[in-house]
């Protein structure tokens, strides 16, 4: 493992392209995540389209219907070094993070 680097970022998603990622990745259209999540596919399709900010509370029940982090969702791009987050993760006493 003395070569190992770790990949390069080759591109920037959005907060709305990103919830589009993942709910493609879970094969859901946007009317059944609409269902799914209690809110009306024009405001999921301006979501993903970034016309509409996502907001924590949509992040958090988007969330839960996606089944990933609300992180995943409102920041898309960000990296944290492998010291961080050991050291985040000794200071939460193995608790996880909660958003908002």
């Amino acid at each position: 493992m003395k070569n190992y680097r770790p990949a390069k970022k080759h591109i920037n998603v959005s907060v709305g392209e990103s919830v589009r990622i993942v709910r493609e990745l879970q094969e859901l259209s946007q009317n059944n995540l609409a269902q799914l999540a209690g809110i009306p596919q024009s405001t999921i399709s301006a979501i993903e389209n970034d016309r509409v900010n996502l907001g924590v509370e949509r992040a958090k029940i988007l969330a839960r219907v996606l089944n990933c982090h609300p992180a995943v969702l409102v920041y898309p791009g960000w990296q944290m070094d492998h010291e961080s987050a050991a050291l985040l993760f000794i200071h939460s006493e193995a608790k996880p993070l909660e958003l908002g």
